[in-house]
């Protein structure tokens, strides 16, 4: 009975906020999506550039995915040169929206990577719909951990998970 109602406290937490265990069978695919100029980038080569790779998948109209890059990107200087890892902000607007992309940008000062993918292909083949959304990869491409949604101190649990995995 005990161990029954652990394992029902284990999924309600799960759901509840959003975490999600590695799925250690899970590897980026093999996409092709734009930086803000349009230049094709490949989301497998993109994360072999340092050791964690940090992809947030957020929107313009989405207000928690603006609060979760806005606490990350607070201590995102820190945390590069910390942990040897990037972080970059995947957009998921429409091609009609992507014009707010930009000026929303300099508007929060955001100093790190933002790349495009419009056609949701990424999004499609990670399987997810709810945003933000934000992984956390290798260099190889194998996704260690995945979370969905934001709650203010989320960064700080992130935090965690990118030195774990920065020290192995």
């Amino acid at each position: 009975m005990i161990v029954k109602n652990i394992l029902i406290f284990i999924l309600l937490a799960s759901v509840t906020f959003g975490f999600k265990a590695p799925d250690t069978g899970k590897m980026l695919p093999d996409i092709t999506i734009a930086d803000l100029q349009g230049k094709p980038v490949k989301i497998q080569e993109y994360a072999k550039k340092t050791k964690i790779t940090v992809m947030s998948f957020w929107a313009t109209w989405c207000s928690p995915c603006k609060r979760e890059l806005d606490a990350i990107g607070e201590l995102y200087p820190d945390w590069q040169e910390t942990y040897d890892m990037r972080l970059v902000a995947i957009t998921i607007d429409n091609a009609r929206a992507l014009t707010q992309v930009k000026p929303l940008i300099e508007e929060k000062g955001w100093e790190f990577d933002v790349l495009v993918d419009s056609k949701q292909e990424l999004q499609q083949a990670l399987n997810f719909q709810a945003i933000p959304q934000t992984f956390v990869v290798d260099a190889a491409g194998n996704v260690l951990y995945q979370h969905e949604g934001y709650t203010p101190g989320d960064e700080y649990e992130l935090e965690k998970i990118i030195k774990e995995f920065a020290s192995k």
